[in-house]
């Protein structure tokens, strides 16, 4: 029987960190919890590149521990706006659940191109020293300091450490808002902000996706109203109360078929908020003309 390849435990870690924040992000009542920012840093910023690093440098002798730190965060920094802008490129766009399929997979395949070329490389592979960190580290706390002095520095830089990491967990897990506002838009039959067809005949109709993307830090409940040449359209039922969370987009197709002639007609989109009809929150417009067929 073949012998049963042995997964490095560093890479075991990274697939299990890959996993375990696409968890997070994709299941709908854990996205909202800070434990997805504290996985998603380092699922952006330091996975990948380490990934890279272990395809690329599999032997033990190629570069020291530091190295191999410093080019994983500089790599993740690297790579992921390159999958973004090759992500602009393709019909999925630059939002969260294709950049997080493509980062995972991008991050899965380097890892499994480590394990096989380090399983080649045998005794000479690179691996992480798990266990002699934690003797070294578990000697470093029994074993009692030469002198007084020792023992408070060694105090001192423990605080400092924890101090440290809690401070970061807290600006972390409770960020600053920032600006608050609305995202509202129309776009073409391609999906982009440009052909909208605005050379009509009559019985014709001007087809756009509406979308909207919420950064109230709030749920907000919506209201869109169509207008031709500042005649109220009939609004239906779907588009009167959109209830939108913080951070979540909303797009829906809309036709409407103008039902006289002209040129130069105004066709609006009126975003409204909160059941405020007095003034509308956000307005978007085309200029259309309408001949007889």
């Amino acid at each position: 029987m073949p012998e049963k390849k042995q997964i490095p435990v560093d890479i075991k870690l990274l697939i299990a960190l890959v996993l375990l924040t696409d968890f997070f992000v994709l299941v709908p009542f854990l996205s909202d919890s800070p434990i997805r920012t504290v996985l998603g840093l380092p699922m952006v910023l330091f996975l990948p590149g380490y990934a890279l690093i272990a395809a690329l440098f599999p032997g033990k002798d190629d570069l020291d521990g530091i190295e191999r730190i410093a080019l994983s965060f500089g790599l993740s920094i690297a790579v992921v706006p390159l999958i973004g802008l090759g992500l602009n490129y393709t019909p999925w766009g630059i939002r969260l659940v294709p950049i997080l399929v493509f980062l995972t997979n991008f991050t899965i395949i380097m890892a499994v191109v480590a394990i096989y070329r380090r399983e080649a490389l045998g005794e000479a592979a690179f691996s992480v020293p798990f266990r002699e960190i934690y003797e070294s580290a578990k000697a470093e706390i029994v074993t009692k300091p030469e002198s007084r002095l020792d023992r408070i520095l060694t105090v001192i830089l423990v605080l400092s450490i924890l101090a440290s990491v809690m401070t970061l967990g807290y600006v972390v897990v409770t960020p600053k808002e920032g600006e608050k506002f609305t995202e509202f838009y129309i776009l073409g039959p391609e999906r982009m902000a440009d052909n909208y067809r605005t050379q009509l005949a009559v019985g014709e109709s001007v087809d756009v996706i509406v979308g909207i993307v919420n950064h109230e830090y709030s749920v907000v409940n919506y209201s869109i109203v169509i207008k031709m040449d500042n005649e109220t359209m009939e609004t239906p039922q779907s588009l009167q109360e959109i209830a939108i969370a913080h951070n979540v987009t909303w797009e829906k197709p809309i036709s409407f078929v103008p039902a006289v002639t002209g040129t130069d007609m105004k066709l609006q989109y009126l975003l409204y908020r909160d059941g405020n009809m007095a003034g509308s929150y956000r307005d978007l417009h085309l200029w259309i003309n309408v001949t007889e067929a």
